[in-house]
Parts: C-alpha cells; sequence; structure tokens
C-alpha cells in the first residue's frame, strides 16, 4: 500500500514539473514571438494589431494567465510575476514606439511644409443677398415709425382672399395659381397681404407695418419666375391718407435703395383690394433702359403694385371706412434683390450655389 502511494506521489511530482516547464517554456515564446514581430514593425497600425494580439481580452497574455490554474499556489506566486512583468514590459516597448513614431511623422511633415510660401486664405461668409435687402428695407421703414409684422405661410381662405376683396367666384383668383393643402379652405398663402388682413383685424388704429416673408404659387420656374419666392408688403392705415403719401413714400423708399439717381414711373393698374391701383416700375439696370431679356425687352421692370386701400377691405376687417383711409403697397422683393446685386436668374437665389466674386 505505501509503495502504491509513493508511485502516485512520483507520478504527480513529474506532472507538477512538467506543468512548470511547460509554463516556462510558454513565456519564452511569447516573448520571442513578440520581439520577432515589434522589430518588424514599422507602423503605428501594425503596433495596434500586435497590440491586440497580445494584451487583447483573448490576446496572448491573457492565455498564458489562464494556464496558472494548472500550478501549485508557490508555483502561481513566481510564474504569476513573470506573466505580470511581461505584460508590463510588452505594453511599454508598444507606447514608447508608437511615440516616437507620431513624433517622425510629424517631423517629416513640418520638412515638407515650405514656410516661406503665402498662406491659404479662407473665404469668409456673409448673409444671403435676400437677408441684406430685407434688413435694409426694415431698416428704412423703421426709421418712418413703421413696425414689422409677421403671420402664419400656411393660410385660411379667409384672410388670404375674402378679406381682400377677392371672393370665391372672382377672376383674380385665377392669375394667382394657389397651391391648396385642404381646398378650398387651407392654403399656401400666395401673397403676405394675408398678414395685413390680419393685423387690420386685431391691432388697434393707427396701423403702419411692413410685411416681408415667403410666398407660394405653382409657376414654372425661369429667369424670373419661381413657384416659392419672397414678397415685401406695406401698409398705412391713418386718418386723411392721400395718394399724394403712397408715392411720396415709395419715391423716397426707391431712392434709399437704388442711389437718387434711379427712374421710375407709375401706372394705373387695376388689384382687388385697392382702388384706384397703381403699378410702380424702375427702369432696368442691366440694359439701362434699352431692353434685355430679364426686363423682357420693355426697358422697364415692374417692382411692385399699390395702391389706396379698398373700402370693402377695410369693412371686412372692421374698419369704418368714413374715418379711416389708408394706402397698400406689395412688391416681389427677389426682383428687388437681382437688380441690387446685378443678379440675371432668380434661381440662382435658391440653388444653394456658392457665388464668389474675387477681389483684384
Amino acid at each position: 500500500m505505501q509503495h502504491v502511494i509513493l508511485l502516485s506521489l512520483q507520478r504527480l511530482w513529474k506532472l507538477r514539473k512538467n506543468d512548470v516547464r511547460v509554463m516556462d517554456q510558454q513565456i519564452n515564446k511569447v516573448r520571442n514571438t513578440f520581439s520577432e514581430l515589434f522589430d518588424k514593425s514599422s507602423s503605428i497600425v501594425s503596433l495596434e494589431t500586435i497590440q491586440i494580439e497580445y494584451l487583447g481580452r483573448k490576446g496572448q497574455i491573457n492565455h498564458l494567465a489562464s494556464q496558472l490554474v494548472k500550478l501549485s499556489l508557490s508555483e502561481k506566486k513566481i510564474f504569476g510575476k513573470l506573466v505580470n512583468s511581461l505584460k508590463q514590459e510588452i505594453s511599454s516597448l508598444i507606447d514608447q514606439k508608437k511615440l516616437a513614431l507620431s513624433k517622425k511623422k510629424h517631423q517629416t511633415l513640418l520638412s515638407e511644409i515650405d514656410t516661406t510660401s503665402p498662406g491659404t486664405k479662407y473665404l469668409i461668409g456673409q448673409l444671403h443677398p435676400t437677408t441684406l435687402v430685407i434688413r435694409q428695407i426694415n431698416s428704412f421703414f423703421r426709421y418712418l415709425g413703421y413696425g414689422v409684422y409677421d403671420g402664419p405661410e400656411i393660410e385660411t381662405d379667409e384672410y388670404n382672399f375674402q378679406k381682400l376683396n377677392v371672393p370665391a367666384d372672382h377672376p383674380a383668383r385665377e392669375l394667382q395659381d394657389t397651391l391648396y393643402i385642404v381646398e378650398p379652405e387651407y392654403l399656401l398663402r400666395t401673397h403676405t397681404s394675408s398678414v395685413e388682413t390680419r393685423a387690420m383685424t386685431k391691432e388697434q388704429l393707427p396701423l403702419q407695418i411692413v410685411v416681408p416673408g415667403k410666398v407660394y404659387r405653382n409657376e414654372t420656374a425661369n429667369a424670373t419666375n419661381n413657384s416659392m419666392f419672397y414678397q415685401y408688403e406695406g401698409l398705412r392705415i391713418d386718418k386723411n391718407i392721400s395718394m399724394a403719401h403712397l408715392r411720396g413714400t415709395l419715391d423716397r423708399f426707391v431712392r434709399f435703395l437704388y442711389g437718387e439717381n434711379t427712374k421710375t414711373r407709375f401706372r394705373c393698374k387695376y388689384y382687388p383690394q385697392v382702388e384706384p391701383g397703381a403699378g410702380m416700375d424702375i427702369q432696368c439696370n442691366f440694359c439701362n433702359g434699352n431692353g434685355c431679356q430679364v426686363c423682357k425687352y420693355r426697358g422697364w421692370i415692374e417692382v411692385l403694385g399699390a395702391g389706396m386701400v379698398h373700402p370693402n377691405v377695410l369693412t371686412s376687417c372692421k374698419i369704418d371706412p368714413e374715418i379711416w383711409s389708408g394706402f397698400a403697397f406689395g412688391m416681389g422683393l427677389d426682383r428687388l434683390v437681382m437688380l441690387k446685386y446685378g443678379i440675371d436668374d432668380v434661381r440662382k437665389l435658391y440653388s444653394g450655389q456658392l457665388i464668389v466674386k474675387q477681389n483684384t
């Protein structure tokens, strides 16, 4: 019996001795294979690959650590320190070489830069031409005592048409090519005049407002028209207002925007919401009145419609036309922008393409 026990102990000792020898061999093998790969690595990418292979969750070092369970407690302490030492050694070598490669790359880039060449000139953006013109016009009318008013772009038939003396059977509706959301009640506003009727209905008199904003119509896009565009409208309601006030205001406005030498003309024109009505033209600055594609070879560009607010409009907004009177005007803002900045196609304002002018 004692002989059997002795043989078992001898076999167990041989097994442990074999495990220790295998463990030692594995550590040396890992160190050697790492050294070979490390010496050959010449980029940060290759170093990161080596780092994952040896220090990753499923890497060589963790595999060595998993083999320690086969050893005795005293042997675990010895080989555990060896495994941790190898892990720290590998981590330190990789970090040092990464840092050295980064510095070398940085120095190489610096050596390739010609410090005597002029620097890159970065373009500085600015506000959209439409925004610039809106702010300019707002400043002018604020100086005259007008307030800037706003309203919804999805409008009701009542404010967009009915309160503006355009009932359901009025032929003027056909001219506006309305885009309906829910016909016939809800639509995309065809003009910013709808904001004026809202203001006349809600605000106290006297009233002086301007309304810049987007409007929508079922238009075919070309050099002068688009399905979405900007309008700028103005309204003044007070006692004893006449056409003289309207003409004086608009003449002063046009000369503010385009200069004192700007030529204008007024023509009689029909608009349902005003009576009498007028159209205001500016001489085309693309051809100086000789005729071109922009002005449709007329020499003049119509920039706004205006007139005295129709008594029916005042009445529909619960304003007594026997006491109060007023004028209104509305302009296609895109045309004003095109004239001011020499833009020959309205689609350029909405294309998203940057227009860069280099200083010479």
